[in-house]
């Protein structure tokens, strides 16, 4: 929170981005070190430190843009990926997507995640070895299942 770090769906752990802020010209640096956000539209999750600094503190929402400074740990679309297709605070409505789309997909796992604000368990279809992929995979979910989906990439911690 009071660090300049960010979440981003894709981008390895570790990657340096420099964030502007569009409305007012202000930028900061920020280390990816979370996976986020989750909300259609938006590309990145500042930490207070850095919403601060690029002065989104009281709007919680701007336009930005990004530049990638340096990579991370391993390159810009390599490792693997899979699609957020779901997130729930009942482990029972999880299970259900879960058990809906596993005729038809697989593999799909449910991932518990101990949030500041209590558990989500987040349900994920699919390992694939490109982004371009999982991409593909996410169109067809939400065009055959009308689920909303988020590209999301596995394989690190930060």
């Amino acid at each position: 929170m009071n660090q300049p770090t960010a979440a981003h769906r894709t981008l390895p752990f570790g990657s340096r981005v420099r964030v502007t802020n569009l409305d007012n010209g202000r930028q900061t640096e920020v280390r990816i070190t979370d996976r986020g956000p989750f909300v259609q539209g938006r590309i990145i999750d500042l930490s207070f430190a850095a919403a601060r600094s690029v002065d989104m503190v009281g709007s919680g929402i701007a336009r930005v843009r990004l530049e990638l400074l340096s990579p991370g740990r391993v390159p810009v679309g390599a490792g693997n990926f899979t699609v957020q297709v779901g997130a729930f605070t009942q482990r029972g409505n999880a299970e259900r997507l879960r058990d809906q789309l596993m005729p038809r997909y697989a593999p799909i796992f449910i991932q518990d995640y101990d949030a500041p604000n209590g558990m989500f368990y987040r349900v994920r279809v699919g390992r694939v070895p490109s982004q371009q992929g999982a991409e593909q995979l996410a169109a067809q979910l939400r065009t055959q299942q009308q689920l909303d989906t988020f590209v999301v990439r596995l394989d690190e911690t930060p």
